[in-house]
């Protein structure tokens, strides 16, 4: 991944409707030709239905806390900062840090990894799907391939001595057993490979440090290392639903993979795979990727805000996690806007998530056990927004979430939406109080009655949701 952009948050409110006058619902749409494939349509109305996602960035660089695979690279010193204690001193001469950043695999023993906490945590927090790194930039390998020893189950790693040393199998088997859709991240380049950066040549940046169209040879046997490797991962890892591939810049024509080959071994292996070519557009980009942001209104394809929960990706001591009450409201925000929220936790050097997060997962839980209505299996409605009043629609119902202020823990006496009117002799409903609202329709907007009782004692924090549903 990148390093962070700047976030902008928008403030957030859901409803459900029925029959609304003056709204359209806003249809799915694909990012290139091979989406609009019959079988990939009903593969990304899965996708889209789950709206909610973990990310798991986890290697060898979690020892250390510093950012994941991109401090190896000479160019790129946003990544070699100061706030690492770890690697502070190494940080002051390069070739020192790059020694032993390439050694940091014969240290790296994960013993408190347990897939099966990671799940229920997850599950708890109503994520629907896992997209796990098998192997980031660097070249770390997080799963038995046969194709380098550079791997977490070679003997030069303690953790090969381990029963869940197949990190990437284990993590999958567990998160598929509680019903997650599973994601395979896989970075394309290969900065530890000797055929992607070669040893007896010099290199300051990402890309591979030679010319590969006059140099054939390495390059070919590159093509066939990737390929060989995804070859593994989609045939010994059980049921892959996504193949999300990084590192846009390992493409045609000067790091030409031949990824139509690529995708056809994928899919055959995968029937119903969704590939995520991030960032090279194209028939192997079924949806696309916002890093670290959130667009400003919906977008004409699909797609899905990946973005870290802390502030970087890997594992960071004491990590600057978002708080609950941005995370909710992101997530409100996204899904309004017709995305998908991939949230990102780095484990720590034992393999276990940190406690901070942990706890905004199960904060975060609480809320979607009362909210989750109106975001699973939602599609966005125009106006989408108003104000701090945000829209998911679903077969005939439209969800209004008023997004709270940070210090606004009571309900307002009265709710005010111009947007949308629903027809007369509808219901209207808070998600998690049991009672109908009494609203009615002033100068073209509506009015909506929140009790003293529901004022005081709401069923949830930081955005609550308003359904309305027609009377037949």
């Amino acid at each position: 991944m990148s390093h962070l952009r700047k976030i902008s948050l928008s403030l957030i409110l859901a409803f459900s409707l029925v029959n609304l006058s003056g709204a359209t619902l806003s249809k799915s749409m694909p990012s290139n030709e091979a989406s609009r494939d019959t079988s990939m349509v009903k593969r990304l109305e899965w996708f889209q239905d789950m709206k909610f996602g973990l990310f798991v960035h986890f290697g060898m660089y979690s020892q250390w806390g510093c950012v994941e695979s991109w401090p190896v690279v000479e160019d790129d010193k946003w990544a070699r900062t100061d706030d690492v204690k770890a690697w502070t001193d190494r940080n002051k001469d390069f070739s020192l840090f790059k020694r032993d950043y390439w050694q940091l695999n014969k240290t790296f023993n994960p013993t408190k990894f347990d897939p099966d906490k990671w799940a229920d945590a997850a599950k708890y927090a109503g994520m629907k799907y896992f997209v796990f790194t098998t192997k980031h930039h660097d070249g770390f390998c997080m799963y038995d391939t046969h194709q380098t020893d550079f791997k977490v189950t070679d003997p030069s790693c303690p953790f090969h001595a381990n029963k869940r040393k197949d990190i990437a199998k284990e993590a999958f088997a567990a998160f598929r057993k509680k019903g997650f859709g599973i994601g395979a991240y896989y970075s394309k380049a290969d900065w530890h490979s000797p055929y992607y950066w070669l040893p007896d040549s010099l290199g300051h940046g990402r890309r591979a440090n030679y010319n590969t169209l006059k140099q054939p040879v390495p390059w070919a046997k590159f093509q066939s290392f990737v390929y060989k490797q995804v070859e593994e991962l989609t045939t010994g890892y059980g049921a892959i639903d996504i193949l999300w591939l990084d590192a846009a810049w390992t493409r045609a024509p000067h790091e030409d993979l031949h990824m139509d080959d690529i995708a056809a071994m994928a899919r055959k292996n995968q029937p119903g795979l969704i590939m995520v070519d991030r960032n090279v557009r194209g028939k192997n980009e079924n949806y696309r990727t916002p890093e670290q942001e959130v667009p400003a209104k919906p977008l004409e394809f699909v797609w899905e805000t990946c973005m870290t929960m802390g502030d970087q990706w890997s594992f960071k001591p004491e990590d600057k996690y978002k708080s609950t009450f941005q995370l909710v409201q992101l997530l409100v925000d996204i899904v309004a806007k017709g995305g998908n929220f991939l949230l990102n936790i780095g484990p720590d050097s034992h393999g276990e998530l940190p406690a901070g997060a942990l706890s905004r997962l199960h904060e975060m839980g609480d809320w979607m056990s009362v909210n989750q209505d109106g975001i699973y299996g939602t599609r966005p409605i125009a106006p989408y927004k108003e104000g701090n009043i945000a829209f998911t629609s679903k077969q005939n119902f439209v969800y209004a979430y008023y997004l709270a202020a940070k210090e606004e823990t009571k309900l307002p006496a009265e709710i005010r939406i111009k947007s949308l009117h629903p027809m007369a002799g509808t219901k209207v409903y808070m998600l998690g109080y049991k009672k109908p609202l009494d609203w009615t329709l002033k100068n073209n907007e509506i009015v909506i009655q929140v009790p003293a009782d529901l004022q005081k004692l709401p069923p949830c924090k930081i955005a609550w949701c308003v359904k309305f549903q027609q009377v037949q």
